[in-house]
């Protein structure tokens, strides 16, 4: 007999992120024991989002995301726009009660974030949950690597080493798309993708980073102008706009434990499709992941003799592996969407318990403290800025 969805979901978006968390969602309790479902998709093209709610089966959908918040029917919001909703649209969903998920970076500013997160502390005194969306936390490889780490297998933590190449706007006749705007992204690689390798490197040390040293430049100032409908194709005599945004960031930090570390994020890596790669050395080890081979960890264990010591690999695809129990038979391999069913699962049950969902947006906040240092060093020629602890 079908039941109802215990948690019934607004999605807030209808574009990549949106088809991802729809899938998610979709997927989570056919596989993992949460009970939930998308119930009303939210977005500005009535015939787009339509069409997107028929294709995934939700049963609802509108072009208010203020309706959205208003329906009794709604226990909680999935956030997936442009960084500059989604202040506004998260302190409104935490207001009147919903839950919410919000896709990372939290803000497109340090301000930003911090009212969210005194708008989220608030809410989680009435019961009500917030967690921000680093899906890369959900790929198993990382949480094994994580554990490796927790139970001392690398010692005392010397370096991270963490970069992120994509190459998708090399063409200098790539539109000027929303994510190349400083008004709608609040910054370029850095927030979109850098983002994540900072999460993940707290994630999996468990230190933050104290300060930092940053260069960020901008290659290609500006691009052609993208159609009204937001299709990728430039509008034959439209012109051109200014890319206010960064296209690569590079810096250096000190975490909090004294480790060294190093980033880079970069959308001209020619060839580098989501080349997200993050190496841990220690006093006892080393273990290394790279996305492009997400099933697999590498672990150099440094106690053993000469002789035999090297990196091995560890096949991530064991039922004892985190998240893996829902899952295919040993070695199978799961994908980039799985890490997103994770995510939903996380907070599903986090809210089911009333318990706070991680990443919390304190974790989004810290994230974004970050992103302000390097943006203030890289503006002072790369200049020391100190990452305040607070948050």
């Amino acid at each position: 007999m079908h039941h109802a969805p215990a948690l019934r979901i607004a999605l807030i978006g209808y574009s990549f992120m949106g088809r991802i968390h729809a899938q998610a969602w979709q997927t989570a309790p056919r596989f993992f024991d949460v009970s939930a479902g998308v119930d009303l998709v939210v977005g500005r093209d009535a015939a787009a989002v339509e069409e997107f709610a028929h294709r995934f089966g939700i049963p609802r959908w509108s072009t208010d995301w203020r309706e959205a918040i208003a329906d009794p029917d709604i226990d909680a919001v999935d956030i997936c726009v442009p960084g500059d909703l989604h202040a506004e649209v998260s302190d409104a969903a935490l207001a009147a009660g919903k839950h919410v998920l919000c896709e990372k970076p939290l803000a497109n500013s340090v301000g930003e974030a911090e009212a969210m997160v005194a708008a989220a502390v608030e809410a989680r005194a009435r019961g009500v949950q917030s967690m921000v969306g680093f899906s890369y936390r959900g790929a198993p490889a990382l949480g094994v690597m994580r554990q490796l780490i927790a139970d001392g297998r690398i010692g005392t933590i010397r370096h991270i080493r963490a970069t992120y190449l994509q190459d998708w706007i090399v063409d200098e006749q790539f539109p000027l798309v929303w994510r190349l705007q400083r008004e709608k992204a609040g910054s370029g690689a850095l927030g979109d993708i850098g983002a994540h390798i900072i999460d993940l490197a707290v994630f999996l040390t468990g230190q933050r980073l104290a300060g930092v040293s940053a260069l960020t430049e901008t290659f290609v100032r500006e691009r052609p102008l993208v159609a009204s409908s937001g299709s990728l194709a430039a509008v034959a005599g439209a012109g051109t706009g200014v890319v206010d945004v960064d296209d690569a960031a590079v810096f250096i930090a000190r975490t909090e434990g004294g480790a060294l570390a190093t980033f880079e994020a970069t959308r001209f890596a020619a060839g580098r499709k989501n080349a997200i790669r993050i190496e841990i050395n220690g006093s006892r080890g080393s273990v290394a992941f790279d996305f492009e081979r997400m099933n697999e960890l590498e672990f150099h264990d440094h106690t053993l003799p000469g002789a035999e010591a090297g990196f091995r690999r560890i096949l991530a695809t064991e039922p004892e592996h985190p998240h893996l129990e829902a899952w295919w038979p040993a070695g199978h391999g799961l994908g980039y969407e799985h890490t997103f069913t994770h995510e939903v699962v996380a907070f599903a049950r986090a809210v089911a318990a009333g318990t706070m969902p991680s990443p919390s947006y304190e974790d989004g906040l810290y994230v974004q403290r970050v992103l302000d240092a390097v943006e203030r060093s890289a503006a002072a020629g790369a200049g020391w800025v100190d990452i305040p602890h607070a948050g």
